[in-house]
């Protein structure tokens, strides 16, 4: 059986290719196990796993459960907003005191960039980020080019946009990371001032002109701003955003081709996307919720079969 090259999912930028396939085709699996009436495998029935989230997550936080659930693992949650962490605790502590009941994989989200890199080095224990800071979102960057290889049976060679705040956004980094390793085409679009500095350095075009940039794509990306990371005003106003950079059903219908709508979630409806567009046949953005379940059991079978 092929095998992960890594023991932890801390980044895409530590993938290969090879790995990524690996968890399409695993995800091909599990997809057709969640959609039987009887959704559950056994897979994991040995294992336990802890859930630790310093940040608020809705989607991803349930996304994990249900993967963890559905391959039979022992799920334990732990919320930092009602723990010792607001005693003073010290990460390592916090982890090391779940680890002593005998977990054997991590899933975390923490505020700061790199927490689980410094983790992994310090645990034994096999960690999944599922968000750190501005950093990387690994899971949800694979269920987002899974997504697309559904729709349009290949990412390699697709033209794709990532529209939004590139500044504080993690899933654009990781998207980023994982396209380019499956051979797609990169732009990312945005106000000049939610654009990273160095950002061409990894091998993307900037296009601040939303119109240019739907013309050339096959995909587009919606990122919403994330209002809980501006510590300062990065554009004028909401409307004038969303008169430049938001779509709407009356710009996709006068391109001559279909784009591919995708949005990591939560949606502000109304300013990156309007309703009818996020409801349209040309979205995708339900198909991604479900892919994540799917892309979540491959990630957390295939590293629990590295777990001795």
């Amino acid at each position: 059986m092929s095998e992960l090259s890594v023991k932890h999912l801390l980044g895409i930028k530590y993938l290969k290719e090879k790995d990524i396939q690996l968890i399409f085709e695993t995800a091909d699996h599990f997809k057709e196990v969640i959609n039987r009436s009887i959704k559950k495998v056994p897979s994991l029935r040995d294992i336990t796993i802890a859930n630790i989230f310093f940040e608020n997550s809705t989607r991803t936080k349930l996304s994990f459960e249900l993967a963890e659930k559905r391959l039979s693992a022992d799920v334990i949650n732990f919320s930092a907003g009602q723990s010792s962490v607001k005693k003073g605790e010290t990460l390592i502590d916090t982890v090391n005191n779940i680890l002593s009941m005998k977990v054997d994989m991590v899933v975390m989200r923490h505020p700061n960039p790199g927490a689980g890199i410094f983790l992994s080095k310090h645990v034994n224990a096999s960690i999944v980020n599922a968000g750190d800071g501005a950093h990387e979102h690994p899971t949800q960057a694979l269920l987002d080019s899974y997504s697309i290889r559904e729709r349009l049976g290949d990412v390699a060679g697709k033209k794709v946009v990532i529209v939004g705040d590139i500044l504080h956004s993690r899933v654009a980094l990781s998207n980023i990371f994982a396209l380019k390793l499956q051979g797609a085409k990169v732009k990312v679009c945005g106000p000049k001032t939610l654009m990273p500095k160095h950002i061409e350095s990894l091998g993307v075009e900037v296009e601040t002109n939303l119109r240019k940039a739907l013309d050339w794509c096959d995909v587009a990306n919606m990122l919403r701003i994330q209002n809980e990371r501006l510590d300062i005003s990065y554009f004028p106003t909401t409307r004038e955003y969303t008169q430049q950079f938001g779509v709407n059903k009356a710009l996709l219908d006068s391109l001559d081709k279909e784009v591919v709508i995708m949005h990591p979630g939560p949606i502000n409806r109304g300013v990156e996307i309007t309703s009818d567009v996020a409801d349209s046949k040309q979205s995708i953005i339900l198909g991604q919720v479900e892919n994540g379940v799917a892309i979540r059991m491959a990630v957390i079978y295939l590293l629990a079969s590295k777990i001795k």
